[in-house]
């Protein structure tokens, strides 16, 4: 007899799970597989629509290649993958209501050109310094885990926190980097403290080596499917086989029962010899208050942090001063945005020629009452 496995949760990872144990099944390990999702569409947050000739994506943009697994499910799929487009491929960063690029070889928290970096308006010549002390400071001494925020500060300053590192991973997560977890966020620089001590020294030889041996990135930091976020995720359901995936069928009174589970889906009776649970933690918290409160809590005390965008489109000849991908605005601007993207600037297809897209974040975790304002902040 097979084993059923029940994923709760439709969301990209829920998918993800889904498919990867249907996978399993084909192989020879006797799978019957469930996917439960509360709502009645498929992706979560991910979407992507189109109107017009343009592609508007409800949810991310794209992912960060320096994570392999979302651009090595894509390959293993069949979903065309493109990477941001060849030219300016420049960040802009708003310094005293103007915007200033971010130094070339910028790479999220650290700069690797020390004569962009000198040349540069967007940092003081203090923060200037204070970041080249990173070149001979001593690597942390334990290997435990810090905030992104202390990470930054320790080996850069507060400079380079507030003026490349907040506003960078805000655009990317949303969160307060006091609260972000290095580990679970950016453990590539982690690593490289760990093996060479300096970040930038670091960076360097990692951009030599790749340049060396001829294995230079296909894509730059961000890639995308080609036809939009939602793409993957209607991939990723056409491989399920039919009766996998169950619409409008939220999870309620989960228990144990042996060595398996027992559940309400929409009403209705689900037994299950596993679980793999890939709703939201706080959905996922409720659901095993009566099984585990202990780890209910735990769930619990994970913080969401909500942004909203507004997305609209221009003519190329009213919009020709947009250059790079966008900008980002540091919280120490005080201003409602978060981010800006030039869709259309940053992959193409997403806007019809002669147009361009543009897509601006607000709210975050340290302003997440502007996503539910009706009034102007």
């Amino acid at each position: 007899m097979g084993r059923r496995i029940v994923v709760v949760g439709g969301g990209i990872a829920g998918l993800a799970a889904a498919h990867r144990l249907v996978e399993h099944g084909h192989a020879g390990s006797p799978l019957e597989v469930v996917l439960l999702e509360a709502s009645e569409r498929l992706g979560g947050s991910l979407g992507t629509e189109r109107s017009g000739g343009f592609l508007i994506e409800t949810g991310a943009d794209s992912f960060i290649t320096e994570k392999p697994w979302a651009l090595a499910l894509c390959e293993r799929i069949g979903v065309p993958v493109t990477g941001t487009r060849e030219g300016e491929r420049r960040t802009y960063v708003v310094r005293g209501g103007r915007v200033e690029p971010l130094p070339e070889g910028f790479l999220l928290l650290a700069p690797t050109d020390a004569g962009t970096m000198a040349r540069s308006s967007l940092f003081s010549w203090r923060g200037k310094l204070r970041m080249a002390l990173d070149l001979v400071l001593p690597r942390r001494a334990d290997g435990g885990d810090e905030s992104v925020a202390d990470f930054v500060r320790r080996r850069l300053g507060r400079e380079a926190l507030e003026r490349a590192a907040q506003p960078l991973l805000g655009g990317i997560y949303t969160a307060d980097a006091e609260r972000l977890s290095l580990a679970a966020t950016m453990p590539r620089f982690r690593d490289i403290e760990h093996r060479h001590r300096s970040l930038i020294l670091g960076l360097r030889a990692e951009a030599r080596g790749r340049a060396s041996s001829g294995s230079g990135a296909r894509y730059a930091l961000f890639a995308a499917p080609a036809d939009g976020m939602g793409a993957l995720v209607e991939s990723l359901a056409r491989r399920l086989p039919e009766g996998v995936v169950r619409l409008r069928a939220p999870v309620a009174g989960l228990a144990r029962t042996g060595e398996g589970w027992t559940m309400r889906a929409g009403g209705e009776p689900i037994i299950a010899d596993a679980l793999v649970l890939a709703a939201p933690a706080y959905a996922t918290a409720a659901l095993l208050e009566p099984v585990d409160a202990t780890l209910a809590a735990w769930l619990r005390g994970i913080e969401y942090a909500s942004s909203a965008t507004v997305t609209l489109a221009y003519r190329s000849a009213d919009a020709a001063s947009l250059r790079g991908f966008g900008f980002v605005v540091p919280a120490v601007e005080r201003s409602p945005l978060l981010a800006c993207t030039f869709a259309s600037r940053k992959f193409a297809g997403r806007a019809p020629e002669g147009h361009e897209l543009v897509r601006a974040f607000v709210g975050g975790a340290l302003r997440p009452d502007l996503p539910t304002r009706t009034t102007p902040a």
